[in-house]
């Protein structure tokens, strides 16, 4: 492809997923209680909608659906260290291979350079690939978790500006009730809504909730580049999904009950491993750099809980591959004209 077909594309994309959303309905903390939370409900076949809030979701929900969710946990990513001269930089972590850390910094090192975090604790910058540095600890990378859990804050979206929560709130609220396995960067932001009693409820209606881990991180949050579009792929992110939940999604289609996947990551994780789960292949850690967009055949997934997404962001055309581009853009014009909040801790959408 040549640079100006790609850029054609970006300049597409630009046009045909933006939208003007005013800094007030940014939100700037979730919901609390966290079920309280406004839901849009859109129905694909008779493009009718709802405004509720996530309290109301059994109202709508098929009867017996499969809900699955992303069990991931945030792990506090960002550290504020200093350079040799004092100077401060954050370093946004991504991920480790061995004893070396992917990470963003702010402002960038150049290699050679080091970012401490005390005295006895700092990073070499050892190399760089694009906007991602490769940094070299002093310690041992196996002490990275628990580095990150004392030094670390919460990493919250940047479009956050000026959030009322302290760390110890962050921690606790930009975390799902159900999180368990460590590993993401990013929230899963449609689990945010659930509470432990709204998960006892639907189970009481006769709903089965299954579990997957996505960690989330660049294949999710990085704003699209030219090589999105000339290789039609994102970043890599690893998943696992349990043989139980296998069991479950293969039962629910032989009884033919509907599918919700909580979140665009339990869609890329589910749909990239629909034939592993058809053919019974036995459970293990996979990486995915599926691009859903407009065009794609959906495989496993009957329905869609989600946030309201960034303009040009890749989880957009994810969404408008399932609903349609200029119904999904009719449904958000709707939401802005109705106040509902936006983005990571913001309202959501049942999408059927």
């Amino acid at each position: 492809m040549g640079i100006f077909y790609m850029l054609n594309r970006l300049i597409k994309i630009e046009r045909d997923y933006g939208y003007v959303l005013p800094q007030k309905y940014i939100a700037v903390r979730p919901a609390w209680p966290r079920d309280s939370a406004r839901l849009l409900v859109y129905n694909r076949k008779t493009s009718n909608i709802f405004h509720k809030t996530f309290l109301h979701l059994n109202d709508y929900l098929p009867p017996k659906s499969l809900i699955i969710f992303n069990d991931t946990k945030v792990i506090p990513a960002r550290l504020h260290a200093h350079k040799e001269t004092s100077g401060k930089i954050e370093i946004f972590f991504l991920g480790k291979d061995k004893n070396k850390i992917q990470a963003f910094l702010s402002p960038a090192l150049a290699i050679g350079r080091r970012a401490y975090i005390t005295k006895k604790i700092f990073f070499d910058v050892i190399g760089q690939q694009e906007k991602i540095f490769i940094l070299k600890p002093n310690f041992p990378a196996k002490q990275l978790g628990s580095i990150l859990q004392k030094y670390g804050s919460t990493p919250l979206p940047p479009y956050i500006k000026d959030t009322p929560l302290t760390e110890k709130q962050a921690r606790e609220q930009y975390q799902a009730v159900f999180a368990k396995v460590k590993g993401s960067v990013a929230a899963p932001t449609a689990s945010l809504h659930f509470t432990k009693k709204l998960l006892r409820f639907l189970r009481a209606k006769g709903h089965s909730i299954g579990f997957i881990t996505l960690h989330v991180n660049l294949g999710t949050f990085a704003p699209l580049t030219d090589e999105n579009i000339r290789t039609g792929r994102l970043h890599e992110e690893t998943f696992f999904i349990p043989a139980s939940t296998r069991r479950m999604i293969r039962k629910a289609k032989q009884q033919n009950r509907p599918i919700i996947a909580c979140g665009t990551t339990v869609v890329r994780a589910i749909e990239s491993s629909s034939q592993e789960i058809e053919f019974r292949k036995k459970s293990e850690w996979q990486k995915t750099d599926l691009f859903i967009k407009p065009g794609y055949r959906f495989r496993i997934i009957d329905g869609l809980i989600t946030n309201f997404h960034l303009p040009k962001s890749s989880l957009l055309m994810l969404v408008a591959a399932f609903m349609g581009k200029k119904e999904l853009l009719r449904v958000y014009q709707k939401a802005i004209r109705e106040k509902y909040r936006f983005y990571s801790f913001g309202d959501g959408m049942l999408i059927l």
